[in-house]
Parts: C-alpha cells; sequence; structure tokens
C-alpha cells in the first residue's frame, strides 16, 4: 500500500462516525468489590512492585455466573508486610452484586504473586487456578465445594524465578491441559538502580541517592517452562526435550493459538527488551522458535521492545489467526496480519493503532467481539510502568487511558474510545486485565487490574441490541476446556470462524465461554465446533437458542 493510499485509510477511519456501545463503571459500593491492590511499592523501587497485579475472570462453584480473582502481593526477599495481604476471590451472587468468598475458599497464600491462569487439569469440571509470583508460584486443586487446595508440593511444578504469565494448553493433543510458565529476567541480585539504569534516562533534579524502577535490558533473560500433564494429578517438567528452554527470554505476556492451521496449539511469547518469541508447534513433539523468520520479533525497524500484553484471533475473518503485542512508549504497538505462509505483517501503521498508541505503555488487552456484530473488536489497558515518569517525559503520563478499536470489516478498525463512556476519558495504572460476561446478557463487560488501587469494573450497556449465542464447551476425548476448538457459525448467510485460544492479555485469564454475535439477523442458521484433536470430531447444532447461554458436551450434544 502506497503512502497516499494508508494516509486515505487513516483519515477514513478517523472520519467515521462513533457507534453507540457505552460501558458503565461500577462502584464498589454497588458492586461490593472493595479489596485494594498493594503494590509493595519502597523508596528503593524493587522492579517487580511494578508489573502487578493480575485478575481472572471465571465460574469457580459452577453456578452460571462469573466470579473474579484479584492476586496481591506478599512476603518475599525484598518485602515483608506485617500481616499477610489479602488476595480477592468474589462469588458472583448474579444480582450485580459480589460477596467476598476469600477466607472460606482457602486462598491466602502470601506469595507476592503476579498473575493468575484458570484451566480445568484433571477434568472433573471444575476449574483450577495456578498463581505466578516472584520466588515461586501456588497451584490450587478446586475440590468442587467451593474451597480449593494448595497442591503444589504433590503436583512437580516447581516454576521458581520470577514467574508472569502462564497458560493452560495441551500441547501434545493427548486430551489433557499442560501448562505453560513464563519466566521473566534473573532478579535474583535484587538490584536497584539510579536514573541512568531507570525506564525514562535523565532526570533535571534527581538525587544521587534516589531510586527509579531498573529497565531490565540490564537484567540477565532466563528460560521458561513447559509442565506436561501425566493425568494423575502430576506434572513433568519438559522444558529441555520440547525446546522451550533453549530460548531464554523476558516473557510477560503468551497466548496459546495454532498460527499455521495444523491442529497443533503454538505460542506467541512477549518479551521486554529482547526479541518475542514464536514457539511453533511440531507436531506436540518439539517447539521451534521462529519469531524472527516470521516477522514478529521486532519493530519494523529491527528494534527489541518491551514486550507486555498479547493476543490472537482472526481479526480480519481470512481463515489465520493474527497477533497483537502491546509494548512501552515510544515503541508502538503492533497488530500482526497472519500471512498464511509462516510469515506476518505489522498494520500497527495502516490501522492507526501505532499513532493511537505511541505515547503509551500496554498491558491488559483482548481481542473480542464487544456489540455482537460478528466482527472482533480490541481493548488495551494502559499505564506507565514508573510512577515518576510524568517528571521527566513530556507527554508521557504513569496514569494512562484506555482505548477501544471497533472492527469496521475488510480489516479495519476505528478508535470509539470517545464515544464508549466516561471511564474511555479517565486515566489509570492498569496491568492486568480480563473480559468476562458479569451479569449474563450476552454482552462483555471488563476488568481493570491497577497497580497499587482498586480495580475498574465496566458494564457493557449492549445499546446495539444485537443477537447472540453463547457456548461453553466441555470436551471428553479433547482437553476439557475444549482450547484449540474451531467455531463456526451462519446467521442470515454469512459465516463467521473463532478459533479457541487460551491464555493472552497480561498475567490474566478471561471468561472461558464464547458469545457468538450474529447482529441484526433473528433466527440462528447452525453452529459447528470441530473439537481439538485428538477427537477431531466435527458436531452441528441447528437448534441453540438465542440470546442464551448453552453448555455442548463433546460427544453428547447440548446440556
Amino acid at each position: 500500500m502506497t503512502f497516499v493510499n494508508s494516509l486515505l485509510a487513516l483519515l477514513f477511519l478517523t472520519a467515521l462516525p462513533a457507534k453507540l456501545v457505552t460501558f458503565r463503571q461500577v462502584l464498589p459500593k454497588e458492586s461490593g468489590v472493595t479489596w485494594v491492590h498493594n503494590n509493595a511499592r519502597s523508596d528503593r523501587h524493587y522492579l517487580p512492585e511494578a508489573f502487578t497485579p493480575g485478575v481472572a475472570v471465571f465460574d469457580y462453584n459452577n453456578d452460571g455466573w462469573m466470579d473474579l480473582l484479584f492476586v496481591n502481593s506478599g512476603e518475599t526477599t525484598f518485602f515483608h508486610p506485617v500481616h499477610p495481604l489479602p488476595y480477592a476471590l468474589y462469588r458472583n451472587n448474579g444480582d450485580g452484586t459480589f460477596t467476598d468468598v476469600t477466607e472460606k475458599a482457602g486462598i491466602h497464600p502470601n506469595l507476592f504473586g503476579m498473575g493468575v491462569a484458570v484451566g480445568d487439569y484433571d477434568g472433573d469440571g471444575y476449574q483450577d487456578v495456578f498463581i505466578t509470583g516472584y520466588g515461586r508460584s501456588i497451584l490450587y486443586h478446586n475440590n468442587r465445594d467451593g474451597t480449593f487446595t494448595d497442591v503444589t508440593a504433590t503436583s512437580g511444578i516447581q516454576a521458581p524465578g520470577w514467574s508472569t504469565s502462564a497458560v493452560w494448553f495441551d500441547y501434545d493433543n493427548d486430551g489433557k491441559l499442560d501448562l505453560y510458565v513464563g519466566q521473566f529476567a534473573d532478579y535474583s541480585s535484587l538490584r536497584v538502580c539510579g536514573i541512568a539504569d531507570s525506564y525514562g534516562g535523565k532526570m533535571a533534579g534527581a538525587s544521587d541517592s534516589e531510586h527509579f524502577y531498573c529497565i531490565p535490558s540490564i537484567f540477565p533473560p532466563t528460560s521458561s517452562h513447559l509442565y506436561h500433564n501425566d493425568g494423575d494429578g502430576h506434572f513433568t517438567d519438559v522444558s529441555a526435550e520440547t525446546g522451550i528452554a533453549g530460548s531464554k527470554g523476558k516473557a510477560l505476556g503468551v497466548v496459546a493459538s495454532d498460527v499455521n492451521n495444523d491442529g497443533y496449539m503454538d505460542l506467541f511469547v512477549s518479551n521486554d527488551t529482547v526479541a518475542n518469541f514464536l514457539f511453533v508447534n511440531r507436531a506436540g513433539k518439539k517447539f521451534e522458535e521462529a519469531g524472527a523468520a516470521a516477522g514478529v520479533a521486532y519493530s519494523e525497524d529491527g528494534l527489541t521492545r518491551s514486550g507486555m500484553g498479547v493476543d490472537a484471533a482472526d481479526f480480519d475473518q481470512d481463515g489465520w489467526q493474527d497477533l497483537f503485542v502491546a509494548n512501552v512508549d515510544q515503541e508502538t504497538f503492533s497488530l500482526y496480519r497472519n500471512n498464511g505462509d509462516g510469515t506476518f505483517n505489522d498494520l500497527s501503521s495502516r490501522t492507526g493503532i501505532a499513532s493511537a498508541t505511541r505515547l503509551l505503555s500496554g498491558w491488559g488487552l483482548r481481542f473480542f467481539d464487544y456489540d455482537n456484530d460478528g466482527l472482533t473488536d480490541l481493548i488495551l489497558a494502559c499505564g506507565h510502568p514508573d510512577e515518576t515518569v510524568d517528571r521527566r517525559m513530556s507527554g508521557v503520563t504513569y496514569d494512562e487511558p484506555l482505548l477501544l478499536f471497533h472492527n469496521e470489516g475488510q480489516g479495519r478498525l476505528r478508535n470509539a474510545s470517545a464515544s464508549s463512556g466516561p471511564a474511555f476519558q479517565g486515566r489509570y495504572a492498569a496491568r492486568g486485565f480480563a473480559a468476562g460476561d458479569l451479569n449474563n446478557d450476552g454482552y462483555p463487560d471488563l476488568v481493570v487490574a491497577t497497580n497499587g488501587g482498586a480495580p475498574l469494573i465496566l458494564m457493557n450497556n449492549a445499546e446495539s441490541q444485537n443477537h447472540w449465542i453463547g457456548l461453553r464447551l466441555r470436551g471428553t476425548k479433547s482437553n476439557p476446556d475444549a482450547a484449540g476448538a474451531i467455531i463456526k457459525w451462519s446467521a442470515g448467510g454469512t459465516v463467521h470462524s473463532r478459533l479457541k485460544t487460551a491464555g493472552g492479555s497480561f498475567m490474566s485469564s478471561h471468561d472461558p465461554r464464547e458469545v457468538l454475535g450474529i447482529g441484526n439477523a433473528t433466527r440462528l442458521d447452525w453452529v459447528e465446533v470441530r473439537w481439538p484433536r485428538p477427537s477431531d470430531r466435527v458436531e452441528r447444532f441447528t437448534d441453540l437458542p438465542l440470546d442464551r447461554y448453552s453448555t455442548i458436551v463433546e460427544g453428547k450434544g447440548i446440556r
């Protein structure tokens, strides 16, 4: 595309009228969610303070309503709270309010937590929880009675060091969920930094004794971990034999998707100040790191960036999974279009992503259809890592806005933030982010975890009034969460397709259900589910109700 065409495309997108879709902020007194994150900030500015926290939207008690789990700081080598800091599990009451059930559930790890990955690793129909942290991580088994048990010691999952994002997915297609755990830099030295080694460089008036958050480039990279699910509650570390350990990085975000349509889930990993990884799954036996060859490792200028949040989706509906990565300010974010030949093109300039994000730092994010028109939109949660940046960089702030992009079709995106409600005019120190339908109206709501503050809960007002079909997929021969399933649906003769990815965002877990938007169509033609291997079973349904959630069990139909 020529420069003139690119400019015309950008002008066209920015000139489009805003579509009425807004999100309403729910205050703590209304929701009952009163928990506040403690970031353990000290005058020495230990780097892990800047990255937290993660959040999960999931149904821990199988009552059909999405609950909330927030991760907190805790005891570690550089932070010693007088009393253990509370994590928070909130049960959704189904009436717009939540009840704190953390103590009853038994989630009190006293861990300097980072993020959370949710998945049914033992196939009992209940979601289990893996919490990543600095120094160690914890696996909680869901006891199916509203409580959880810490089974880390017997699970075989060690994950020492600084763990960040993790994802449950079935890498070898044996029908069981395995676990990838991203590892950040080697921070065992607990080094603290002055202005010269910090994010922003020089600052007039900075004292020689003043500390700032270190730029991660000064720390050595480390290897991440892949744990194979042995099927008896035990996991085996297969990082070395699968090739995962051979690529040392500084992982912050990870999403599992099938980028080459071979039926095996691949991994896209964002790295901070080193090249991003694209681990291509070779038949469930080895992973080939192909980030540079694919064009997703570096910026368009061939530079490493500060990769943070990631996601994958077929945003242009051409049958291939596209990728997204958010970075720190001055670097811009990247939307990578999958060319279908193992390579990707960065569309961030053409779509307006680059201009909108140049002065922002992105963490949690999500490809999702917020107005149920059948097209994949995009949301970005932003905030700078260093709270002193306002003092030393013009145009860059610590608290930053949320961004919402509407998919206009044919690969075009429009920045719809200005018309999406007052919350999008605010600024936040956003980190983890999860999307989920909290009131079961079929429209995804937003939960933003902020560093050192209260979470932000935004309810989708559903003004588009488009129809939808909600699916909870339950694998039997394939993995329990149906990660890797291909869903196709037709309404009014228009066919859409979606791959059920796993992970994504930043250290967070989204609502595991799938909502299929059909726009203003008043009837569904059909829905087709191709279950992941080892099943590969294809099932078609024509009698799913509109504007309701249905559970589909592999081989057993609608429940």
